[in-house]
């Protein structure tokens, strides 16, 4: 079971209905840094964290901007040199969506991991 896929499945669903939140269950560490990255790129308008005694459930309040978010199975290994590889297969054009990779400086978009010269595991897209 991939509870990172699942939260992404929950806020694609979600936004396709035209809801204005999304609820995910279970919370994880990883879900609320990737929940972040969306944030921080303006594809979500925010979340919540809260804890029910059995692992909490994250409120995700959406903002409508997602046409497409999924996660990138198996998680690939992307050096420097194999940024642009990557982008084509997930990305529909140049300069459109995001990469969320883990990297060893933490969770953050293929833009900020190129500008910081490190490679990491694809996570998930977005645009």
């Amino acid at each position: 079971m991939d509870t990172l896929a699942n939260a992404l499945n929950n806020l694609k669903v979600a936004e396709t209905k035209g809801r204005a939140s999304a609820r995910i269950k279970p919370a994880s560490r990883l879900i609320k840094e990737v929940l972040q990255v969306l944030a921080d790129s303006g594809y979500i308008a925010g979340f919540e964290f809260q804890n029910d005694a059995q692992g909490g459930f994250i409120t995700v309040q959406l903002k409508g901007k997602l046409n497409a978010i999924g996660p990138v199975k198996p998680r690939f290994s992307v050096t420097q040199a194999t940024w642009e590889k990557f982008e084509q297969r997930f990305l529909p054009s140049k300069d459109t969506g995001i990469l969320i990779v883990s990297t060893p400086a933490g969770v953050m978009t293929h833009v900020q991991a190129k500008s910081k010269n490190t490679g990491g595991r694809l996570l998930a897209y977005a645009y």
